[in-house]
């Protein structure tokens, strides 16, 4: 038996120089990175070695020489739909700095006030903004302000400028505002596919100044949901972190905002037309498939598969949304009872998924699943036709509507074009569509439970859309 010797000299030298040796080759072709992190890639065979620049993970603050603050860019505007760059803010007052003012929008149809909506001269009034709310500045002016550097927000923020009045409902959030913010932001990827594939950067975070942490979901909690599954990794911030923000008394600066303001959307044409916001950002360009990036991750969490859901190939799917439990905005009972009849009649004939619902009375996956699904969505104005909006668009898509007679709002009907789709609104057995559509009105009985609907003439109606192909 041989005992263990301690290695020689010689050894020992050997055994450091071929450590060494490994350590070289497994750094041959590879890149260094310096403290300037620029990234020198020397698998590249030319004579002069790549430089890449790599993304910040740590930025906190930018600062200026003097004479080169950076200037605000208006990316695009339409009434209370802005998307800005190097947008700063100072104790909670918005500041675009340019050197060409006369080239920003009126401030009247960017921001307000924050206050709630109502009619009268006094209340518009209230709701015009004035330097504490957004100032437009020179940079020199800027300079003394700010100093020679400002506090850094990268990515995407979304600011929605609004009260809570409208916010806390499903439909105002997710057929109008979120609705509106994403065509708005969508305008800047004309190639979005009908599969929802974007080059867009994902939203990173929502500023609401003028609405606190229980004052932006829906009794529903529909509006969280949409949200999260939008845009898992987003954060939020209400009006006490606007307020700690400008306690700290310095300059931030974000990269890009779309900022949203519903009174000052209110000034576009398209709002006088329909009476909804989100129809004002319509006239910016963009794709035909626009929301279906939204759809896409909505569905998704549902563990549905964007790709095949709605599709022509499916069997039709009829969805009848029941009121007639709410107590307001119902049905005849006895009209309501033939509807399902004819209903059921098409689904016995013809072989289409026909379902009654109470959507109160489903989770809130199962609405979402239940509209990414179906083929033909129907019944009175009412927050459930919300659900409109996961429909998959489609030369069969359409959405049935029934009103009191001589009764007409814009909210579904604008909302289910804006996706490509076609809306009938229902008087009985009368029924109209784009473009001769009525006035909206609002006449004595609208919000009764005597709406009157002639269920076989929807029935027909309901056949003739779904034996179009094309």
């Amino acid at each position: 038996m041989h005992s263990l010797s301690s290695p020689t000299r010689r050894e020992a030298f050997l055994i450091v120089l071929v450590f060494v040796a490994l350590l070289w080759f497994s750094t041959a072709g590879s890149g260094v990175q310096h403290s300037d992190d620029t990234y020198i890639d020397n698998s590249n065979t030319t004579s002069n070695p790549r430089p890449i620049t790599l993304a910040e993970h740590w930025r906190t603050r930018i600062t200026w020489s003097k004479g080169f603050i950076p200037n605000t860019r208006v990316a695009s505007h339409v009434p209370g739909w802005t998307i800005l760059d190097n947008l700063f803010v100072l104790n909670g007052t918005v500041f675009v700095v340019t050197d060409y003012p006369d080239s920003i929008p009126d401030l009247i149809t960017i921001t307000s006030t924050g206050l709630e909506i109502h009619n009268g001269k006094e209340a518009v009034d209230s709701r015009t903004p004035g330097d504490r709310e957004m100032r437009v500045v020179s940079p020199n002016q800027a300079e003394s302000l700010f100093g020679s550097s400002a506090e850094s927000i990268d990515g995407v923020t979304w600011i929605v400028n609004d009260p809570p009045q409208f916010i806390t409902h499903y439909y105002h959030w997710s057929a109008e505002l979120f609705f509106g913010f994403w065509r708005t932001y969508s305008s800047m990827d004309p190639a979005i596919d009908d599969m929802g594939n974007s080059a867009l950067p994902a939203l990173r975070r929502i500023f609401f100044p003028h609405a606190d942490a229980d004052h932006w979901r829906d009794y529903s909690r529909m509006n969280q949901w949409v949200l999260r599954s939008a845009f898992p990794s987003l954060t939020t911030e209400y009006s006490a972190d606007w307020q700690d923000r400008a306690a700290v008394g310095r300059p931030i600066m974000l990269d890009r905002v779309i900022f949203t303001d519903r009174a000052a959307a209110m000034h576009g044409t398209s709002f006088q037309n329909t009476g909804r916001t989100a129809s004002v950002p319509s006239t910016l360009p963009g794709s035909a498939h626009w929301w279906s990036t939204m759809r896409a991750s909505v569905i998704r969490v549902c563990g549905l598969d964007a790709n095949t859901v709605g599709d022509m190939a499916q069997t039709p799917v009829i969805t009848y949304i029941s009121r007639q439990e709410w107590g307001r905005r119902m049905l005849i009972q006895e009209d309501h009872e033939r509807l399902v009849e004819e209903l059921y009649k098409l689904r016995d004939e013809h072989g289409y998924e026909v379902n009654i619902v109470s959507m109160d009375k489903l989770t809130r996956a199962e609405q979402i699943t239940l509209a990414a699904r179906t083929t033909i969505m129907m019944g009175v104005h009412g927050n459930g036709l919300t659900s409109l909006v996961w429909m998959r668009p489609s030369p069969r898509a359409t959405v049935m509507e029934f009103f009191f007679p001589g009764g007409f709002a814009y909210d579904y009907e604008y909302t289910t074009r804006a996706l490509g789709m076609v809306h009938y609104g229902f008087w009985d057995n009368e029924y109209f569509t784009n473009p001769d559509t009525p006035a909206m009105a609002y006449p004595e009985g609208f919000q009764g439970t005597s709406i009157p609907i002639d269920g076989a003439v929807v029935a027909r109606l309901c056949h003739e859309r779904l034996q179009r192909l094309t």
